[in-house]
């Protein structure tokens, strides 16, 4: 394996081709929806097959199929949200739920947009210290036992109704946690959600929607990361294969993850984390990921 770097980019999922490429995006839209980490998996399979990293560019851009997805599954609340809170705005009905539920999206942004612009190149310059293998290894951990704690604690009792603007901000810093690789968007928010005392499922689709503007501003940064470097059209053919098989893997990764949520607890997600957690470190101290 060799490190592909592009004007400080990494663009190791050019050198890996279609076929591979779409295997990951079939792990990449599973995983990175689910409160697993989808940047441990995408060093954890490569390396576990003998492949290029696809890179920190390849993880960021997929951001645009878990948009996808979220959009798709969620569409009716989506549209909803959207045209009422326009007729809101069109009528000076300020204190709409809608506009105000959609306001909240935005502000909840706020904390990881500024943390994300802050940390831009220490994020996604090529072998960033934050996707050393020891920094996910453990960032597995702990989100595993944040998760635990959470678990044994939480009242399970909201609706996404009772959501209080406070509510929407405390999720919103917890999606700072998402820029360090291991931690996952879904799980620090689910996390905080669950914290929040909402039922499990509830948690999740509130994780989700505050999620949808910080998705779409990662995964359009990065192509625009790309474009600036000038990626090949070979580049991105193979770019966008990963992200349409991403988006319908990341669909049913939703639908899933809802169901099993309004019948069980997230108790396997943290036995699940925690194994990965302690299988990297191992495989790292043992050399066989680098």
């Amino acid at each position: 394996m060799t490190d592909v770097c592009t004007q400080g980019i990494d663009t190791g999922f050019v050198a890996l081709g279609f076929s591979k490429v779409a295997l990951l995006g079939i792990v990449q839209g599973i995983t990175e929806l689910l409160p697993i980490s989808s940047t441990a998996h995408m060093r954890l399979v490569p390396a576990a097959l003998g492949w290029q990293d696809p890179g920190s560019a390849f993880s960021a851009a997929m951001q645009l199929a878990a948009l996808t997805a979220v959009v798709s599954y969620f569409w009716s609340e989506v549209r909803d949200l959207a045209a009422n809170s326009l007729v809101a705005i069109k009528q000076a009905r300020f204190r709409d739920p809608h506009l105000r539920f959609a306001v909240w999206i935005v502000l909840a942004t706020v904390p990881i947009g500024i943390a994300g612009l802050l940390l831009a190149k220490l994020l996604n310059t090529c072998n960033s210290p934050l996707r050393s293998v020891s920094v996910i290894g453990w960032a597995c951990i702990a989100m595993a036992v944040l998760l635990a704690i959470t678990e044994f604690r939480a009242r399970h009792t909201r609706n996404i109704d009772s959501s209080t603007f406070t509510d929407a901000m405390l999720i919103g810093v917890a999606q700072i946690g998402a820029l360090i690789p291991g931690v996952s968007r879904s799980g620090s928010t689910l996390t905080a959600a669950l914290a929040l005392g909402f039922k499990r499922e509830e948690a999740a689709r509130l994780s989700f929607l505050l999620g949808l503007p910080a998705i779409a501003l990662a995964g359009l940064k990065e192509l625009w990361e790309l474009y600036k470097i000038h990626l090949s059209a070979h580049g991105w053919a193979v770019l966008f294969v990963g992200i349409a098989v991403a988006s319908v893997s990341a669909f049913f990764a939703i639908w899933g993850l809802m169901r099993f949520l309004e019948r069980f607890s997230t108790w396997p997600f943290v036995v699940y984390r925690l194994l990965l957690g302690i299988v990297i470190l191992i495989a790292a101290s043992m050399g066989l990921l680098a």
